[in-house]
């Protein structure tokens, strides 16, 4: 494992870590980390990518070929995920959980390692490449809990709720409002800068801790097995597809590098929250998160190799 691997990695289990060890010591509670995911989900993390894709030459730097592969390896995953619940007999209870846990991933994390591997260069594809993948992804994700969950739904609800889901999320805002700034304006006065700079320092350490924080291992009991094979899907399935696709589209440098992290980040922490409230089994959620994060080293650190 060469330097820049220990060093883009590091950090970021240490962290997780350091949550999950705050948790046990009773250092921190449910009430500290749930308000912390608000602060992360609605402030520190949208601002953290709205300034550094607004202030980006993103004019001639968007790889649309990446957001492209992005797409299309998720919308393979997503077919795989169905056979999966064919081929293992998955319950309606736990479908759209299982579903999900095949290809939603981790933003945080993957945000965190983009920084500590490729810089402010690679946190701005990243981020564009997340807004893109996000709503598509959200649309997966909403229509196959919905479908799953035992409820009479009619198609223009399923169309609310996903829209809902779409359009209020704070990730596509700062997306789309930092490649707005980014065209019109591209730069932010010293003291905004100096501003978004303090506040986003916040966003990675306490997103990592409040994840670590998370993570129990009492969720994998009765539910290893399906987590698993959530898990090889995630980790294994669609990085190889990830991979040739990226080989196909001719994406390389900074956006191939940025694509190989992206496919090999672990289950997002989102999918409980999902699954909660659209009827489907959160220790099923749970499980799947927990076993993606830990075997994501490995995945990662692959795809930190490539």
């Amino acid at each position: 494992m060469n330097s820049m691997v220990i060093s883009s990695l590091f950090p970021v289990f240490a962290l997780l870590l350091l949550g999950h060890l705050l948790k046990r010591f009773k250092l921190t509670n449910d009430d500290f980390l749930k308000t912390s995911d608000r602060l992360i989900y609605y402030i520190f993390f949208p601002v953290l990518v709205f300034w550094k894709i607004g202030g980006a030459d993103t004019g001639s730097g968007i790889s649309w070929d990446l957001c492209l592969v992005g797409i299309i390896a998720i919308a393979a995953i997503y077919l795989v995920s169905a056979l999966a619940l064919k081929m293992f007999t998955v319950s309606a209870f736990k479908a759209g959980t299982f579903s999900q846990s095949c290809y939603r991933f981790n933003t945080y994390i993957g945000m965190a390692i983009v920084y500590n591997a490729l810089g402010d260069e690679g946190v701005k594809h990243f981020s564009i490449l997340i807004g893109f993948v996000i709503p598509f992804i959200n649309v997966l994700a909403v229509s196959t809990l919905i479908w799953y969950s035992g409820e009479r739904v009619v198609f223009s609800e399923r169309i609310r709720v996903t829209l809902r889901e779409i359009v209020t999320n704070p990730l596509i805002i700062g997306c789309l409002t930092g490649l707005l700034y980014a065209r019109f304006i591209n730069r932010f006065p010293a003291f905004l800068d100096n501003a978004f700079s303090l506040s986003s320092a916040v966003a990675l350490p306490l997103a990592l801790i409040s994840i670590g924080g998370a993570l129990t291992m009492k969720s994998l009991r009765g539910n290893l097995g399906l987590s698993m094979v959530a898990a090889v899907i995630k980790l294994l399935l669609l990085p190889v597809a990830g991979y040739l696709l990226l080989g196909f589209f001719q994406v390389s440098g900074v956006p191939f590098k940025v694509g190989m992290i992206y496919f090999t980040l672990p289950a997002s922490a989102s999918i409980y929250v999902l699954s909660a409230q659209l009827n489907s089994d959160t220790e099923l959620a749970s499980a799947a998160i927990v076993l993606s994060t830990l075997l994501s080293f490995f995945s990662l650190t692959v795809g930190l190799l490539l």
